[in-house]
């Protein structure tokens, strides 16, 4: 399948002025193919959502290439980005946040079509009736502001504003966070039906291991602004590093009859420090021996080209 957008060696620093600075993002090379669901998870500051926005070009990185259709973008200007901006869009993290308190959801829905397209008044409003009949929202929210919509509808509108220019390729980040089981899973279906007739790409940013497995056809797991395995699902026999098999284990399943308490995979001692060498998951893994301390794992292929592994003793686990 044909990359439409991929990093290579991509890295996002903050204090850069120190002796070792904070990696938000360090050394990730991955790619999205054309027409599939990425799923991106990790723990709370792993890096997803900043990794989410350096692909648009929204957050500006530090080292490294963001490849779109194999032309670098990620030291375009503001006005070479408006070019292709209409191609890349975003569902934003707390749908309340991200919803303009004074706007209408006519006014959020049509921005998009005000900033990019030529069409009439008329046109651009026929086009936000439509688009939000297909979320599963009527006209009579039309002049409704986002303190009088429920959490889902509000994400249905950050949806409708992210697919009104009909982009190719969509970040969803942490898009059914903060929702109820019932609402969640019409998010996902609408997400999952709007891909099918539009033909679109998703990167899945989420800490919702259930919801990945329902959407997505790969996994990336990252750890402290790295990525520690690439897996086609999150199936426990299919999981191989360390990290991962701890982040399921700590997850809770969808059904509370079946949640039962779990083995606990990794060693409480978070850290919260860029550690200058080594494995990033040294300090918390159960397997962890002198050479994860002072060598840095490589991502190496398991499996044909579908699955990866960032760890030295990945293949004996």
């Amino acid at each position: 399948m044909e990359n439409l957008i991929e990093t290579v060696s991509l890295k996002k620093s903050y204090q850069p002025w120190k002796k070792h600075p904070v990696y938000a993002v360090d050394d990730v090379s991955i790619s999205i193919r054309k027409g599939e669901v990425l799923g991106l998870v990790g723990e709370s500051g792993c890096g997803k959502s900043t990794l989410g926005k350096a692909l648009l070009n929204l957050e500006p990185i530090t080292e490294g290439k963001v490849l779109y259709r194999g032309k670098d973008i990620s030291r375009y200007s503001f006005r070479e980005m408006r070019k292709i901006r209409n191609q890349m869009q975003m569902v934003f993290q707390n749908s309340i946040d991200s919803f303009n308190p004074y706007l209408t959801v006519r006014q959020v829905v049509m921005e998009p079509l005000n900033n990019y397209s030529k069409a009439s008044r008329q046109e651009k409003e026929t086009k936000v009736r439509s688009m939000l009949e297909e979320v599963g929202l009527g006209a009579e929210y039309l002049d409704r502001y986002g303190s009088e919509l429920s959490g889902g509808q509000r994400q249905r509108v950050g949806i409708a504003r992210a697919l009104i220019m009909d982009p190719e390729f969509v970040i969803c980040d942490e898009a059914v966070s903060a929702l109820d089981y019932a609402v969640r899973n019409k998010i996902l279906r609408l997400l999952y039906r709007m891909k099918k007739e539009k033909g679109l790409t998703y990167l899945f940013i989420s800490h919702d291991l259930s919801a990945v497995r329902q959407i997505c056809d790969r996994v990336v797991v990252m750890y402290m602004g790295q990525v520690m395995e690439i897996l086609p699902d999150l199936q426990e026999e299919t999981i191989r590093h360390p990290y991962t098999k701890a982040l399921l284990a700590a997850s809770l399943g969808t059904d509370p009859r079946d949640r039962q308490k779990k083995r606990v995979l990794f060693k409480d001692e978070a850290s919260g420090q860029t550690i200058p060498q080594g494995c990033p998951f040294q300090n918390r893994c159960l397997y962890a021996r002198e050479q994860c301390k002072t060598e840095r794992p490589i991502l190496t292929m398991l499996d044909e080209g579908t699955h990866w592994g960032a760890c030295h003793y990945i293949k004996e686990l």
